[in-house]
């Protein structure tokens, strides 16, 4: 049996969603109740029996490092192997030149030291944006057989052109030779398409050459200087998942994702009820949720350490959130710690940790473009 080392990378698409990566990364962000975004590719990779794990750090890491801890809730705390944060200037030659590094390429560059360390049979990457649920297994058994130098995870999605311009599209044969990749096309490209869903299976040996060959090129970009050029002239494979996935690139984006949990059970179930492969997360010995007399909830996803007093529907509230007497909060997504006084009326609302809705307030978005409160602040 292969073995085989992760990858993820935290900050990679950290500018498609500013308001919740101005102080954590994209790998931090809550999601879905009581997760963060980085538990799914932890997750997918534990499950499939990876035991080393090594996470990309670009800058705003404190709340990753805090979720993280020692991975003992992924069963990472090892002594060998185990979880590892890669942080920026790992040595001291790491990415001096151009200071922090801005693509996948620059990210493997900067570990390069690390990297070259690996001695595991396939490298599986992974980044943080796209939440899925996918037997990684199956994609490294299928990688070794067709002895392929990189397998690329793809999707076939019905795609707007808006939509495709911010995908990586792939053009397979039947068999799975990837025989062309079009980074994100400005136009021209809608209808049914396979899309990358950046996890991708790798040969460990020439992912280290064809790092070490970018540092002496000056390569930067993954797509444009090691995928375009050498997809006629490498062994690229591409393979199809047909699970569901979600892919945050906008605050609308992670709006509608964490709505879809909501008002689609199978999708609640395929990500977190399958049977073999749960998603973990960061444990908290919270108390139980109380409810006060008289509170109304429906159709939505309470954390535990909440006080509600007040009407909760379709909405998803993080743990330790007070809704407060005569306070109604629809469709709306309150992070952890959020406070709402009396008499407040929330509608299409996200918050982030540690707000404070007063008295008498009344603040609505809408669907296509929620109202959103920043971190630590009052209203």
């Amino acid at each position: 049996m292969a073995t085989a080392n992760g990858i993820i990378f935290s900050n990679i698409h950290d500018k498609s969603i500013p308001e919740l990566t101005r102080k954590r990364t994209m790998a931090s962000i809550p999601f879905g109740c009581k997760y963060r975004l980085i538990d799914f590719a932890l997750s997918n990779m534990v499950n499939s029996g990876i035991t080393s794990v090594s996470v990309i750090t670009h800058y705003n890491y404190q709340s990753l490092i805090d979720h993280i801890g020692s991975g003992k809730d992924w069963d990472l705390a090892r002594r060998s192997g185990g979880i590892k944060i890669l942080t920026p200037y790992i040595t001291s030659f790491a990415n001096a030149s151009s200071g922090l590094y801005n693509s996948r390429l620059e990210a493997l560059m900067s570990i390069n030291y690390s990297l070259s360390r690996f001695n595991s049979d396939v490298i599986v990457f992974s980044d943080c944006d796209v939440i899925c649920n996918i037997d990684l297994n199956d994609m490294i058994n299928d990688h070794i057989k067709n002895q392929a130098d990189i397998t690329f995870a793809v999707k076939r999605v019905n795609l707007t052109e808006e939509e495709a311009s911010k995908n990586i599209i792939m053009y397979s044969s039947d068999d799975g030779k990837l025989n062309e990749a079009i980074s994100f096309p400005v136009h021209g490209i809608s209808g049914y398409n396979d899309i990358n869903l950046n996890i991708f299976v790798a040969n460990t040996r020439y992912i280290q050459n064809l790092v070490n060959d970018a540092i002496a090129h000056g390569y930067k970009s993954f797509s444009r200087d090691v995928l375009v050029p050498n997809v006629h002239k490498r062994n690229y494979r591409t393979y199809r998942y047909d699970g569901y996935f979600s892919n945050i690139t906008s605050l609308e984006s992670f709006y509608h994702h964490n709505m879809k949990l909501l008002t689609n059970p199978e999708i609640r179930d395929y990500l977190f009820a399958q049977k073999n492969r749960p998603v973990y997360t960061k444990v908290r010995n919270s108390a139980p949720t109380k409810y006060g007399e008289g509170c109304t909830v429906k159709n939505s996803l309470i954390a535990d350490g909440c006080v509600i007093e007040g009407r909760v529907e379709n909405s998803i509230l993080f743990r330790g959130v007070k809704i407060g007497p005569n306070t109604t909060v629809k469709n709306s997504i309150l992070f952890q710690d959020t406070v709402t006084g009396k008499n407040v009326f929330l509608n299409c609302v996200i918050s982030d940790k540690n707000a404070v809705i007063r008295d008498d307030r009344i603040l609505s978005g809408h669907e296509s473009m929620p109202f959103f409160i920043d971190k630590g602040k009052m209203i």
